[in-house]
């Protein structure tokens, strides 16, 4: 009698199960009765969906968070944004290191595909990234000590100075003011800093990667040229936006100074494409506004950063390739470099996959949830943007949804921040493989 052979997991599957083992001892965690302050109580659906939006560093929440967690409530969700932000690969390979011990080719694979590596050597740079990140961390802390123990005390202000700078760094929205960021609307020295955060966070192991060894290097490579590229034309694409369509935030004139509201429109410049942190309301947003934040939730941050949506790096690549195919080029090419067509098939097939499943995600919202007759379809778009997006800014809708409801925004968090190939491989069981026959090719009329 044959023994049959063990099945081992795909990579995908692999990375997708992790998340998920994440998140369901997330839930446990939360719906214990410690985790809740007095007369509050958790239901395991609330529970889970907070460990969601945590993990997948969203920032989108059914209760509050400053008022509905205690301490150690606090504290799981304040692990969930670290190890969510950071990738949970991370911290196993950091074991690894510091345990001195090689690690099976399996589980370099592994880690190699959740930090989006290019080759399996980039693992020796994770420590000194893990490293930045932290000592990052500790330093937007301290910073933000300076203005919180006048406001708050030593214990109270170290503990929100921790989580905010872990909130911000991890790009995950989560606050423990109640209103986000809006008492600070007038406090340029703090909206400074949780900026840098955000910024540093976005930026991505590769990223972080080739600007700490450029010094020796000399060279940048492709993916950070286009990325940070990408990243710095969006940003200020989006001070000029909102500065034009919110008259430099003309809403908070009465209480914000000229020069502060210019701060803020900058800040609001950084925060829809991941970090979901706000200094107003949003429904006090103009209709352009709302439709500009929208898009940049959907472009999102750079690959391999704890940012959802379809990444800086896919739009850059698309735009270069319709201008190419507009001026009649046969290769797309930045940096003299040459994208290969795999490059540009993935990025086509990222793009039609997102759109289909927001698609499908809204029109299922739109028919189930109890949504304002007015503005109905705005509001609906910008919440299923903003859980794929993992920003996890709001209009109002999701302390609204029904059970379904949150079931599709956790999806969509979870296949934000995830990532939808990684995703789909699993749920399809897609493998690499490729036929040993092709058919005759033949072309359709496009446009």
């Amino acid at each position: 009698m044959s023994i049959p052979k063990r099945q081992h997991l795909s990579l995908p599957k692999t990375l997708t199960l992790g998340f998920l083992s994440i998140i369901f001892i997330g839930t446990l965690l939360l719906s214990l009765p410690i985790a809740t302050r007095g007369a509050h109580t958790t239901s395991v659906l609330d529970a889970l969906f907070t460990a969601t939006s945590a993990t997948c560093v969203t920032g989108l929440t059914l209760v509050s968070t400053a008022f509905h967690w205690t301490i150690f409530g606090q504290t799981v969700i304040l692990f969930l944004m670290e190890i969510g932000g950071l990738g949970f690969m991370t911290f196993t390979v950091m074991l690894f290191l510091f345990m001195r011990r090689q690690m099976k080719l399996s589980t370099r694979l592994l880690a190699q595909e959740s930090l989006n590596l290019d080759n399996l050597s980039q693992l020796n740079v994770v420590k000194l990234i893990l490293l930045l990140s932290l000592i990052i961390q500790l330093a937007g802390a301290g910073l933000l000590l300076v203005d919180f123990y006048p406001r708050y005390g030593l214990v109270k202000g170290l503990w929100f100075s921790v989580f905010h700078a872990v909130s911000a760094f991890c790009n995950a929205g989560f606050d423990l003011f109640g209103n986000s960021l809006e008492s600070f609307a007038n406090d340029s020295y703090v909206l400074t800093i949780m900026s840098v955060l955000i910024i540093a966070g976005s930026f991505g192991f590769l990223v972080w990667q080739d600007l700490l060894l450029y010094p020796k290097r000399h060279h940048l490579s492709l993916h950070t040229k286009l990325a940070l590229g990408t990243g710095a034309t969006l940003f200020m694409l989006s001070i000029v936006v909102y500065l034009l369509s919110e008259n430099n935030l003309a809403v908070l004139s009465s209480r914000v100074s000229y020069g502060n509201r210019l701060v803020n429109t900058v800040f609001m410049a950084i925060t829809p494409r991941t970090a979901g942190l706000i200094t107003l309301p949003y429904q006090q947003l103009s209709l352009a506004g709302i439709a500009f934040t929208m898009l940049l939730m959907f472009i999102g941050g750079t690959p391999g950063s704890t940012a959802g949506g379809v990444k800086t790096t896919t739009i850059g690549l698309l735009t270069l390739q319709s201008i190419a195919t507009l001026r009649g080029k046969r290769d797309t090419t930045f940096g003299h470099r040459r994208f290969t067509q795999d490059n540009i098939f993935r990025a086509l097939t990222l793009i039609f996959v997102a759109l289909t499943i927001l698609s499908i995600a809204t029109l299922i919202l739109c028919a189930t949830q109890p949504i304002p007759k007015s503005n109905g379809l705005e509001t609906v778009t910008f919440e299923v943007l903003a859980a794929f997006g993992t920003t996890g800014i709001s209009l109002g809708l999701t302390p609204h949804l029904n059970v379904l409801g949150k079931l599709i925004i956790m999806f969509l968090m979870f296949i934000g921040r995830v990532g939808i190939y990684t995703v789909m491989f699993s749920i399809l069981n897609a493998n690499r493989k490729q036929p040993t026959y092709r058919y005759p090719k033949e072309s359709v009329p496009i446009g």
